[in-house]
Parts: structure tokens; C-alpha cells; sequence
């Protein structure tokens, strides 16, 4: 999956020159916690919603809410905004996407496309869905863990134990036991509710399921 499968097209943005009260508002109605920063079509920054609570005054301030406001009203974004912004390709992976906003702790990045211009804005609430969709986990099933051996077949034997019991893979997930290169688990979601039959014969075949659980 790529990013501009899933990334919001056409983002909301604000001009360098608009004032934090204004880009407050602007958030708050739209109801986004992030805006990319616009100068002459171009992106020259980012600010988040974080950004703009930093720069307000606390509510212990002793300056009274004219004052309180025309500071705010004199404060531009470009003064506050995150300038040296990082930025995804429409064509990235979604798991780069996620790779790169765990690295630099950030909870979105502007999609740029070769021509430099911005197309859309990807968000962890984005990958997130990827993550629910991909694991099927709004979809009455069964999800199993299976501790396997590393090797050539595994997955193999599992998958068709499911096709004997007339069953629909619907998510299929592999990864390596921490320290251990030689066992691995699979996580398996199947489209029944009554499992019983399949870890039955899972078993039978000499597969160790570690745990099991039903969505209706």
C-alpha cells in the first residue's frame, strides 16, 4: 500500500503571513491539529496545534484578554512554524511513512510530489487505519497465533489445513520471536466465529497455537 492510497488529498493549509489567532480558529473549525505552511503555492513550513498552545500566553498571565488577544493577533505563523519540514512521496510505502514519523516523533507529513507541490497530508490517525484494516479487526472472525519453526513450508501446511476446513484467510501476518531466529509466529485471522474445528486440527498437524480470539 502506498501513501497516496490512504493520505488526506488536498490539505487544509495557512499562509506564512496569517496570525496565530486566525490559524487557531482555522483548526478548530475544521477540527485538524496540523497545518502545512503556504508561500506563493509553495511549502515553506508546517505548525501543529502544539506549536500554537506554546506560543499562547497561560491562563495565569496578568495581561487582560484585550491584551491577551492583540498579542496574539501580531504573532505570524512564520515566526512559530517548523521550517525545515519532512516530507513523503505520494508513491512511498505506508510502512516508510510510519518509519519516518517514529524516527522524528511527528504525527504527519505533507505529501510532496516530484514537482515539489503539495498534494495531500498523511497522519499516525491515517496509519492507524491502515493497521485496523490490514489485521481485519471490524470483521467477525477468529484471529490465531501460531508458534511455528522458521522454515520452508510452515506457512504453507497452515494455509492449507484452512483451505481444508473451508475457510477465508481474511488478514496473514509473520514475524520472528524476539531472540529466537529459528521460531516464529503467525497471526492468522480466519472468517468463522466457531474456531474450534480449525485449532483441532491445527493441533492434530502439530501446530502450537498460543492464543486465540473471536470478534462477532
Amino acid at each position: 500500500m502506498i501513501v497516496k492510497m490512504r493520505m488526506t488529498p488536498n490539505p487544509i493549509t495557512v499562509d506564512k503571513d496569517v496570525n496565530i489567532l486566525d490559524a487557531l480558529k482555522l483548526m478548530q473549525d475544521n477540527q485538524i491539529r496540523r497545518l502545512p505552511v503556504m508561500d506563493n503555492g509553495r511549502l515553506v513550513g508546517i505548525v501543529t496545534d502544539r506549536d500554537l498552545r506554546e506560543v499562547s500566553p497561560s491562563p495565569a498571565s496578568t495581561l487582560s484578554i484585550f491584551e491577551l488577544n492583540y498579542l496574539l493577533s501580531k504573532t505570524k505563523i512564520k515566526d512559530i512554524m517548523t521550517k525545515n519540514v519532512i516530507t513523503i512521496s505520494p508513491d512511498a510505502l505506508i510502512e516508510e511513512a510510519a518509519s519516518l514519523m517514529r524516527e522524528h516523533t511527528i504525527g504527519g507529513l505533507p505529501v510532496v510530489d516530484d514537482n515539489g507541490k503539495l498534494v495531500g497530508i498523511i497522519t499516525e490517525t491515517n496509519i492507524f487505519d491502515v493497521f485496523m484494516e490490514i489485521m481485519g479487526i471490524n470483521t467477525p472472525s477468529t484471529r490465531l497465533t501460531i508458534y511455528v519453526e522458521n522454515k520452508i513450508g510452515s506457512l504453507a501446511g497452515i494455509t492449507q489445513i484452512i483451505k481444508e476446513q473451508n475457510l477465508d484467510i481474511i488478514s496473514l501476518i509473520t514475524y520472528t520471536a524476539t531472540g529466537n531466529q529459528e521460531r516464529g509466529n503467525v497471526v492468522i485471522r480466519v472468517g468463522t466465529t466457531e474456531p474450534e474445528n480449525l485449532i483441532a486440527a491445527m493441533e492434530e498437524a502439530g501446530y502450537k497455537i498460543v492464543n486465540w480470539v473471536v470478534t462477532k
